[in-house]
């Protein structure tokens, strides 16, 4: 019996600060870039090092994981700060994101 081991990998977009309406355009233009030009199935957005996200930051997510789903890539997200959790909360997107507690837990779905 022939026994093969698959590898799953995936690529990690990591925004840092505030994502707000003064810089969403970029962080979408980032977001975008990482979507389309990863090699990898899935995209594990890493939001650890975020501070503050607005409805405008939400809004470059959701474009971001629309692209996503339009490309049949893996959207995740991991490390959600609970300030930044209760704004998926109160919008009900944590219940369309997949969201993980680290990246650890994310990565131990990929096998």
């Amino acid at each position: 019996m022939n026994s093969q081991t698959l590898n799953f990998k995936f690529a990690t977009f990591q925004p840092q600060g505030y994502v707000s309406a003064a810089n969403a355009g970029e962080f979408l233009q980032e977001l975008t870039h990482a979507v389309k030009n990863q090699t990898n199935s899935a995209l594990l957005v890493d939001m650890a090092s975020v501070e503050f996200m607005d409805s405008a930051g939400l809004m470059a997510l959701i474009k971001g994981f629309h692209l996503a789903q339009d490309l049949e890539r893996r959207f995740s997200i991991c490390s959600v700060p609970p300030s930044v959790r209760m704004i998926f909360e109160l919008t009900q997107l944590d219940k369309v994101f997949e969201i993980f507690d680290s990246k650890e837990s994310f990565a131990s779905t990929m096998v």
